[in-house]
């Protein structure tokens, strides 16, 4: 008799529910074990993350371990378990790991793989079919459908109906409802309701901010009034891709060296500024004709379509030197500048960062990092197999990706959700801009060099203080020299990448079905490693970094109404001199949209329990040296670019930290 020694080792999340019976079978190059039963004594002994034995004997040798089979028979009550690895060691000493990491379905066979990654083409014949069979499983299960037209393909499935790998854990799952429950019960702001119905004054809007917390950020309430904030904001703030170098003034946009001259500190004329790479420019042009949020009849809201000239000074700080409210230049259509009434100019501005909010939100962060991850691990879940290693790269870059995105559809960016409450935009526009935003969107432009370069933003000293971009090439830099380490592992020449039949499916699978309605091809082939490395950087950096940068300073920026109003309830301004205070209290977000848009960007900038940050991959998807080299070697890259910001930070009176390593979660999840 022969004995195989296993051992079985549960996730953090391990169980829900009462496990009362499991059966699992080793498959050898030889032959296959019989069904051994994990019974409920046996799970009794096991707690979170911890491990369980049990010897297998068998009368015959059963040859290198393939497969391991797990079979959960189905009870009335609800059982799940979720099986982080089972480690086989046979009679002769060889040991063989199998990580699993997923929920174990009822009634339904699961097969684990060994922990080595197989390219497709480089498949043994046995395990051939337990390739397409999984696959085929996931193409059911992970099925394409289109949420609203022209949107990025979505999953088809409410949040209560996703696949089981795509859901929340539990205690995830609890703790976003309780963050969520306990932020919407701050808007209701009892003590504020019995103080005063509306805003009288600037001062008014403390009255919320403090309820939640003082934060080192207070400077953005300090100073949101000065142009040199305004202009910051720009750089290194929650939207940090819409400044770009003017080589030009847009025809719809008449500045004159006479209306500007005043602000020019150099001596030079406008053109001679712009020719010296001193002037840039923020146009939301895409606002243009996008219906405002008409969910309310007794309050009427405006959105605004503005063109924002900013300048360099003489101290390297990006101040705004002419602004216009819309995309038609004329009578109606002033361009305010820095010597007008300063009511003028400071609601000029307040319409700028208002437009910038709903851009932001809907643009930037939802559809150019949620809908954009989800769409490939939509698809990395359709066309790669498990053991495939491009699967196991990506897989800890789109976890709970496809469940928060669920989530937002349901509560936050639907009829009657919380854009619909509390913002410039109601769904009717949403649909309006995200459409608006697929046709220009470009495969190219999710490459975080080449967006900078762009916009004309890539020099350094042109453009000093633009930490996000520093950052940001940093962390690009090694996400790519770790995607190429684990490429070159298993991708030996070009030819490798155009024989892999699951990654050329993946590809075109974004492409031809998540990317179908982005009016700027996708790639639908990979031709060599260095395509390869690109397209995984993209997916990598979008999902982690990106991501970051452009959520998690939500609150910071925006806690503060008056810097950047979710909405504006009275229309821009035609001409100049008739706004007092009076006006501009009347114009922002009333105290109910107030306190909804604080809870939820407190929610959105809070990280999870056990956060799982950029280089953090507790769950051991590969089982390669070679892997575990390169991941070793991207953590210490990791660490450096930390310790880089850290120590740049320490002399900053604004420390920019949204792209800092230790602070960028692996995924979106939130």
């Amino acid at each position: 008799m022969l004995t195989y020694k296993v051992s079985v080792k549960t996730s953090s999340q391990c169980f829900a529910g009462t496990i009362n019976s499991i059966y699992l079978t080793l498959v050898g190059t030889e032959r296959s074990s019989d069904r051994t039963l994990l019974d409920e004594s046996f799970f009794d002994h096991l707690k979170e993350g911890t491990r369980n034995n049990l010897d297998i004997t068998v009368k015959e040798e059963l040859g290198d371990i393939l497969l391991v089979k797990l079979e959960r028979e189905s009870y009335f009550c609800n059982d799940q378990w979720n099986c982080s690895c089972i480690t086989v060691k046979t009679p002769f000493g060889k040991s063989f790991e199998f990580p699993c990491y997923h929920w174990i379905p009822e009634n339904k066979e699961v097969v684990l793989r060994t922990g080595k990654a197989v390219l497709p083409q480089d498949e043994i014949d046995f395990c051939k079919g337990y390739r397409c069979v999984e696959l085929d499983s996931r193409r059911n299960d992970f099925r394409w459908r289109e949420w609203h037209t022209g949107f990025p393909m979505s999953i088809d499935a409410s949040f209560s109906e996703l696949p089981q790998d795509a859901q929340f854990e539990i205690d995830k799952n609890l703790s976003i409802k309780t963050k969520v429950i306990n932020a919407i019960e701050n808007r209701i702001l009892g003590k504020l309701c019995n103080n005063f119905q509306c805003w009288e004054d600037l001062e008014d809007f403390k009255k919320t901010y403090f309820l939640f917390q003082k934060t080192d950020r207070d400077f953005v309430m300090e100073d949101w009034k000065t142009d040199k904030m305004f202009g910051y904001q720009f750089l290194n703030g929650c939207n940090p891709v819409m400044i770009k170098k003017c080589e030009e003034i847009p025809g719809n946009f008449p500045v004159t060296h006479v209306m500007v001259k005043g602000f020019l500190e150099r001596g030079l004329t406008l053109e001679d500024e712009l020719k010296a790479g001193n002037i840039y420019i923020a146009d939301y042009e895409i606002l243009k004709d996008v219906p405002a949020n008409a969910t309310d009849p007794k309050t009427p809201q405006y959105l605004a379509a503005p063109i924002c000239l900013l300048y360099k000074n003489t101290f390297n700080h990006i101040v705004p030197i002419a602004i216009q409210l819309s995309q038609t230049p004329g009578k109606d259509s002033p361009i305010f500048l820095p010597n007008d009434d300063q009511y003028d100019w400071m609601l000029a501005k307040m319409w700028v960062k208002s437009s910038d909010f709903n851009v932001h939100q809907i643009v930037t962060h939802f559809l150019r990092t949620h809908l954009i991850t989800e769409v490939f691990a939509i698809a990395m879940y359709r066309k790669l197999s498990s053991v495939h290693p491009v699967y196991k790269l990506l897989i800890p870059h789109v976890r709970y990706t496809i469940a928060i995105n669920t989530l937002a559809r349901e509560e936050l960016i639907c009829t009657g959700g919380i854009f619909d409450e509390a913002c410039g935009i109601d769904v009717t526009g949403i649909k309006q801009l995200v459409q608006k935003a697929m046709g220009r969107l470009t495969y190219e432009s999710l490459w975080f060099p080449d967006e900078i370069k762009a916009r004309g933003m890539d020099n350094q000293e042109d453009v000093p203080n633009y930490y996000y971009r520093d950052d940001g090439l940093k962390v690009w830099d090694a996400v790519k020299r770790f995607v190429s380490n684990v490429v070159e592992i298993y991708y030996k020449n070009d030819e490798n990448v155009k024989e892999d039949t699951e990654i050329q499916a993946f590809v075109l699978d974004v492409s031809c079905n998540g990317m179908k309605n982005c009016d700027h091809d996708f790639p639908k082939s990979l031709e060599s490693r260095e395509q390869l490395v690109q397209y995984l950087t993209v997916i990598i950096f979008t999902a982690s970094a990106q991501h970051a940068a452009v959520n998690f300073g939500q609150f910071h920026w925006y806690a503060w109404i008056p810097n950047s109003p979710s909405t504006m309830r009275k229309p821009p301004p035609k001409t100049k001199g008739d706004v007092d205070m009076k006006y501009i209290m009347e114009s922002l977000p009333d105290r109910w949209r107030s306190c909804w848009i604080l809870g939820i960007v407190w929610v959105l900038t809070q990280f999870q329990k056990n956060e799982l940050f950029l280089g953090m991959y507790p769950e051991d998807y590969f089982t390669e040296v070679d892997v575990k080299d390169a991941l070793k070697t991207f953590r210490e890259k990791l660490g450096e670019v930390t310790k880089f910001i850290n120590i740049r930070n320490e002399e900053l009176k604004l420390p920019y930290v949204y792209l800092s390593p230790d602070k960028i979660p692996n995924s979106v999840a939130i």
